[in-house]
């Protein structure tokens, strides 16, 4: 396809605005040691800054990224309001991310960028995203929702994620270094350097990020329960001098990440977790993830004297990793391996199980450890033509756009099995690789967009169409033939052609400009699921923002129409039926609420600042249908969607005096649904709410040294994140952390 894909060069792009850096809460620019941002970075801009852009559009800006130096994107994106989240390992390191009543499984249901290009392992055929860019690397996220998401697909319901990652500075040579270091072995350091000259410019780039870990596995103390990552990026251009009448440049950027992570599935009884948190059951010992992720990129871009600018990206990543993670367990020594969840649904009836999952003797080879050990590709070209242009007195903005994308899963996983004995776990033998899975699952895609900003006087509307053409296969193996000599046994193939509109309305009064949208929402399903229908949403919001010299503030009500909501088989969710990968039809839902925000820097004459923020979400989502699923169980008409916090709230407030700053940080998160369910929640069914505090303060020695310290979670609360897959799943402890940057 890479052929055609060439081809049609000339033809493609998915994301049509190229773009300046625009703010949200604190502002553009070289902030925080970060270099000035290229236009050459997409989302929240084009010629619109994000309090134009006729839907809900926030930045996580440099400087806000600085005020915590946070590596763990859970952190960060809970700062801003719409973002449904749940945490799972205390680092960040595998998010799970919804958007306005998504599903937030893996974050497989909002489309994920990095500079403008999907960063998902597989975006099309394999979402979940088991590889998630280093957010302690990135110079800005941007969050997009509602009518403009549809500009950035595949998954338009909830809306898209991207990460703007160090541009090369605009001009001159500039570098940053910092470095943290906290409790039980914490560590992050971040680097860049980099130079402009008239007509070339380069940076290298380093992020690395580690812990001993918060955890204790049942007889084995010492053991590592952390994890090590390292990024690379080096990025060079070339481009016309300054002086030029028309601006052309050419870049290239190579990143190589790696992540080691001693991380488990395997959850604790609610007893367990109520007498130690942080305690890991011995049956875990072996789990453990590895992922290597490869990520090139060409980008020329060209901007004419009329301002019309032209943008194409050739870009390819490639992601390998493997996670050996408990599978099951011969309980009864019968030969039969049995799920672990229903241990914890009932722990008072499977004494000798949970005994087993603690440490106690077991048969021999009555612990199977599987090793999903997948490969993924994903590959494209994407171009884009953006025009200004006025027509009677109204001004345009035309952008067309269009995306060329191949990807696939590629998977061939086998399994260990072992004996416990006095807690130790005692390799016995290895399946043939291939022997647990032995599968390939492919998208071929092609997307265009065209959207027109048009302006008449304080009245602007933004009407777009996307298109998604998309035909996924799945290709099954014998188990037996690991090499695929033999060719496919089964041959699955499905064809998707989906036309999305999308209408966004803003009224500027001045300080204070009314917004509406209206869209269709999509999300493609995945391969070898011809019953699965896509899931597709109407998508409506309505609101207002104001903004003077003293405040500024949003309010956005939203409301998504499913007509169908599906539901992804993983093991990250616990699932034990049918194969991974099936998908399960959940029939209409309506998902509802409210997004707020404010921020303001009240002063005491020139000397101090008391900057505060507050963002707050209402989400209601439920099914409108009665019906019973093995995926789902048995649902009734408004029984809410599991995992959707009811309540998010965060608050931040500080004081800047001089060269000194502290900022506290407040995150509450109401109780959640496990199960779908309406009324009461079960005990058994429940995540309790939570508060947690984050404390974090600067001094500025120089202009270009600054020494930092936080505290995560100040008061040390002990709080659960989840139950899934297998068990209750802590939040981190406190954790001090200490540290230096230089920028220059």
């Amino acid at each position: 396809m890479y052929r055609a894909t060439v081809s049609l060069l000339a033809l493609a792009l998915s994301s049509p605005a190229v773009a300046q850096s625009v703010d949200a809460k604190s502002g553009s620019g070289a902030q925080g040691g970060m270099p000035p941002q290229s236009e050459s970075i997409i989302v929240t801009g084009g010629r619109v800054d994000e309090g134009d852009v006729a839907g809900s559009a926030d930045i996580v800006g440099p400087e806000d990224l600085r005020e915590f130096e946070y590596g763990d994107v859970n952190r960060v994106l809970r700062q801003v309001p719409g973002v449904n989240l749940q945490e799972e390992d205390g680092f960040g390191l595998f998010p799970n991310i919804g958007l306005r009543g998504t599903p937030v499984e893996r974050s497989s249901n909002i489309t994920l960028m990095e500079d403008g290009v999907l960063i998902a392992p597989a975006p099309y055929a394999a979402p979940a995203a088991y590889y998630f860019p280093a957010v302690g690397r990135m110079a800005a996220v941007e969050v997009v929702k509602g009518a403009r998401a549809v500009a950035y697909g595949p998954r338009t319901i909830g809306g898209a994620v991207n990460f703007r990652s160090t541009p090369i500075p605009v001009a001159g040579f500039a570098g940053s270094a910092s470095g943290q270091y906290g409790s039980r072995g914490y560590y992050q350091g971040h680097g860049w350097v980099g130079g402009d000259t008239d007509n070339v410019g380069a940076l290298l780039e380093t992020f690395q990020q580690g812990s001993n870990g918060f955890k204790t596995i049942d007889g084995l103390p010492n053991a590592d329960t952390g994890f090590d990552r390292q990024d690379y990026r080096g990025r060079f251009a070339v481009h016309s001098s300054p002086d030029a009448p028309t601006d052309a440049r050419l870049e290239l950027v190579y990143g190589r990440s790696e992540l080691d992570a001693n991380e488990t599935y395997l959850g604790l009884a609610d007893t367990d977790f109520a007498a130690d948190p942080y305690r890991r059951y011995a049956a875990s010992q072996r789990d453990r993830f590895t992922g290597e992720h490869d990520q090139y990129r060409i980008t020329g871009s060209l901007r004419l004297i009329d301002d019309t600018k032209i943008t194409a990206t050739l870009y390819r990543n490639d992601f390998a990793r493997s996670w050996s993670k408990l599978q099951d367990i011969d309980f009864d020594a019968d030969g039969r391996f049995e799920a672990i969840q229903p241990v914890f649904d009932d722990p008072d009836a499977n004494p000798e199980a949970l005994a087993i999952l603690r440490g106690a003797d077991s048969a021999a080879g009555a612990l199977r450890v599987r090793n999903n050990n997948r490969v993924y590709r994903s590959q494209g070209v994407q171009v884009s033509l953006e025009k200004p242009f006025e027509a009677g007195g109204v001004r345009h903005n035309l952008t067309v756009s269009a995306r060329v994308h191949e990807d696939e899963e590629d998977r061939l996983q086998n399994e260990d099995f072992y004996t416990q004995t006095a807690g130790d776990l005692v390799f016995v033998r290895q399946t043939a690789l291939g022997e647990q899975a032995n599968r390939e699952a492919k998208a071929d895609a092609i997307a265009f967009y065209l959207e027109d900003r048009i302006e008449f006087g304080r009245l602007t509307l933004t009407p777009g169409i996307r298109y998604e053409g998309i035909t996924l296969t799945r290709l099954d193996y014998e188990r037996d033939d690991p090499e695929r000599l033999a060719g496919p046994t089964r041959t699955r193939k499905t064809n998707i052609d989906e036309w999305l509109p999308a209408l966004g309305v803003t009224y500027d009064f001045g300080d204070v400009r009314l917004l509406a949208g209206v869209s269709r929402g999509f999300s493609p399903p995945g391969p070898g699921n011809p019953d699965a229908r896509a899931e597709k949403s109407w998508n409506y919001e309505a609101g207002a923002r104001f903004q003077n010299n003293l405040v500024s503030a949003s309010a956005i009500a939203f409301y998504s129409d499913y007509s169908n909501l599906l539901g992804n088989c993983t093991q990250s969710v616990g699932c034990s039926v049918g194969d991974i990968g099936d998908q399960f039809n959940g029939g209409a839902v309506t998902a509802k609420g409210v997004e707020l925000s404010a921020s303001a820097t009240p002063t005491i004459g020139e000397a101090i600042s008391f900057p505060i923020s507050i963002a707050y979400t209402f989400t209601d989502a439920q099914f409108d249908s009665n019906f019973e699923s093995e995926f789902f169980g048995s649902v009734s008409a408004g029984d809410a969607l599991p995992y959707l916090a009811r309540h998010q709230l965060y608050a931040e407030t500080g004081v800047v005096y001089g060269p000194v700053s502290m900022t506290l940080g407040a995150n509450y998160v109401s109780k959640v649904r496990t199960e779908a369910g309406s009324g009461p929640i079960p005990v058994a069914e429940r995540v309790d709410d939570r508060i947690i505090f984050d404390l974090a303060g600067r001094f500025a020695v120089t202009d270009e040294v600054s020494l930092f310290a936080r505290i995560d979670n100040l008061l040390d609360e002990t709080y659960a994140v989840a139950r899934q897959p297998t068990g209750l799943r802590p939040g981190a402890p406190r954790r001090f952390v200490g540290g230096a940057s230089l920028r220059f």
